[in-house]
């Protein structure tokens, strides 16, 4: 009797399996769809659109192309180890000039990078952790620091240290050197 039970409980797993078995392979006619374009215009197509996508994407400014992580500190043009002149430019800002005029980011602040960026570079970050509201735009104009961080080029020594000190920062690369 139960031999027989077991049998019957094999069997009916069996009949389960060949019936999802046959269920799953069974051909299933496919009707195709056919569209069509009903549109005066004919010329638009879907690899034009992605194209021009692509285009209007490269073209929008203040889409990052990197994000790098790395300190920011402050230094001013006055600094024990600054001679006052900007290293990518020549530019002398002893003045107290810290910000330049950019011909495609308007006025942006002027900040020191290693070689890993190239000078003209646009950098974006966040603004709240040298207490200013909003996002900061910068542009590598200086050298001066190692790896990933940043100097931000402010008025004075006391300010850099009062305000900025040193914070871990994650930033968006806007543009890589100057624009041609």
């Amino acid at each position: 009797m139960i031999v027989i039970k077991r049998f019957l409980n094999i069997f009916q797993g069996l009949v389960i399996v060949l019936f999802i078995f046959t269920c799953t392979t069974v051909n299933i006619p496919h009707s195709e769809t056919k569209t069509t374009n009903h549109n005066l215009n004919k010329t638009l197509d879907l690899h034009a659109m992605a194209v021009k996508y692509e285009e209007i994407k490269r073209n929008d400014l203040y889409t990052p192309l990197d994000v790098y992580n790395g300190d920011l500190t402050g230094y001013a043009a006055n600094c024990p180890l600054c001679n006052g002149h900007l290293g990518c430019t020549g530019q002398n800002v002893l003045d107290g000039t810290d910000t330049y005029e950019d011909k495609d980011y308007g006025t942006v602040r002027i900040v020191a990078s290693s070689k890993n960026l190239p000078c003209g570079s646009i950098l974006q970050f966040d603004g709240n952790v040298i207490k200013e509201e909003g996002t900061i735009t910068a542009i590598v104009l200086d050298r001066g620091v190692l790896g990933t961080d940043l100097d931000l080029l402010v008025e004075s020594e006391e300010f850099a240290s009062k305000y900025i000190g040193r914070h871990l920062i994650s930033y968006n690369v806007l543009r890589y050197g100057y624009k041609r």
